[in-house]
């Protein structure tokens, strides 16, 4: 937005900055969708996996009531006295759900057989109770 674009008179010389950086964030949103636009949505959704299909989702929905809530502000409507206020708060829910399920999976496992190892070798045993020890067979991965 240059000097030349915008009549200043129009407005107040205060929000100047604010509108300016407003038109960037338009103009980032616009080529974000265009770069969604571009590839086919059957497309995308064959290269991820469920969870990010979940993910990918989510965020789309949520951008689009988002910009609803900004349509709304400008349209002089109250927002958080619109439906559309209970629709984020249900999707940041899905979201956090989401979140959850990707932690967990992001979350070590416990390797029972290395846990056992690791009590059993530090608990004391008597000298009688070693030797049975080794006398049995491990359970576990045969060698060949």
């Amino acid at each position: 937005m240059s000097e030349d674009d915008i009549n200043t008179g129009e407005y107040p010389t205060e929000i100047h900055d604010y509108l300016v950086a407003f038109e960037k964030s338009l103009g980032s949103v616009d080529e974000m969708l265009k770069t969604m636009m571009s590839v086919s949505r059957s497309e995308l959704l064959q290269k991820l996996d469920p969870l990010e299909q979940a993910k990918l989702d989510l965020v789309s929905v949520y951008t689009l009531n988002s910009m609803f809530w900004v349509y709304l502000a400008t349209q002089g409507i109250n927002p958080k006295e619109h439906p559309v206020k209970q629709e984020l708060e249900r999707i940041r829910t899905y979201m956090n759900k989401v979140k959850e399920i990707a932690d967990k999976k992001k979350a070590s496992k416990l390797d029972k057989g290395a846990a056992s190892r690791f009590v059993r070798n530090a608990l004391w045993e008597t000298n009688a109770e070693k030797e049975r020890a080794s006398k049995t067979p491990a359970k576990g991965k045969k060698r060949k």
